[in-house]
């Protein structure tokens, strides 16, 4: 049988391995990106000194109110988050830890990221432009969108219901947003469709903070959205961008059922 002092020997030996093995751990890099509520911005309005919409060929209003896409930010994909860093943002309801493979494509460079997300900005505003134009049944219009510094599909439903707002409002006079600060996130397809985007826990609060009062979420993440929604923030689930305009219709003229989470 093993003396006190042995078994005590031998588990200080035995620990040693695990401690170096957490010691390890709380400062190695590991495989996650942190996640925390990103800027806003007013599509009806101008981001960095440019007007975010631009259109040629027809008529525009002149608009009240806002809509604010949203968007979250992340440690870049050569960031270095530790075990901390990860805890950290487990515990916290403005933070958010995410495999960094669902942030950002694995093996790609930081530069390569970065042309990606560019690449599917443009084509989420073509295809916004193509999806308001044709809700509105317009043609020969020229939209011209520009958000500095932002990447990612998920603007375009707020695109959308921007060039919608411009042009037509809400269909006899008034504006779309009914002089509130609408927020929201979602892709759009050319047929109207809206799409799931993620982080939208984290964009409500983004939303509540720059001063919304409704936020446009995909139907399909009305549970996320609900998780951790700021007080005085509305939730209205959308699918398509009738659906969004008829809801925020109902929201302006007090008339009608408009949806929620």
């Amino acid at each position: 049988m093993l003396s006190r002092l042995t078994r005590l020997q031998a588990v200080a030996v035995c620990a040693l391995p695990v401690v170096a093995l957490l010691a390890t751990a709380a400062f190695a890099p590991l495989p996650f990106s942190v996640a925390q509520p990103g800027m806003t911005a007013n599509v009806l309005g101008e981001n960095k000194g440019d007007p975010v919409i631009t259109i040629d060929g027809a008529a525009t209003r002149t608009t009240r109110g806002q809509l604010r896409m949203t968007t979250i930010e992340a440690t870049g994909p050569d960031t270095h988050v530790a075990l901390g860093d990860v805890l950290d943002g487990w515990f916290r309801t403005d933070r958010a830890v995410l495999p960094r493979d669902s942030v950002y494509p694995s093996g790609n460079s930081v530069k390569e990221i970065e042309a990606h997300n560019t690449e599917q900005m443009k084509e989420s505003q073509d295809t916004a432009t193509e999806a308001a134009l044709s809700y509105l049944h317009k043609k020969d219009v020229k939209v011209t969108l520009k958000l500095a510094d932002v990447g990612g599909p998920s603007a375009g439903l707020l695109f959308s219901l921007g060039i919608v707002d411009k042009l037509d409002g809400d269909g006899s006079g008034g504006d779309l947003t009914g002089g509130r600060t609408i927020a929201g996130t979602g892709t759009i397809d050319a047929d109207g469709t809206v799409g799931a985007v993620g982080g939208v826990a984290l964009k409500t609060q983004a939303a509540r903070r720059d001063g919304a009062t409704v936020f446009l979420v995909p139907k399909a993440e009305c549970s996320d959205a609900k998780s951790e929604l700021p007080k005085g923030l509305r939730l209205v689930p959308v699918t398509t961008l009738k659906g969004a305009v008829d809801s925020l219709v109902a929201l302006e003229k007090g008339k009608g059922s408009v949806p929620s989470c």
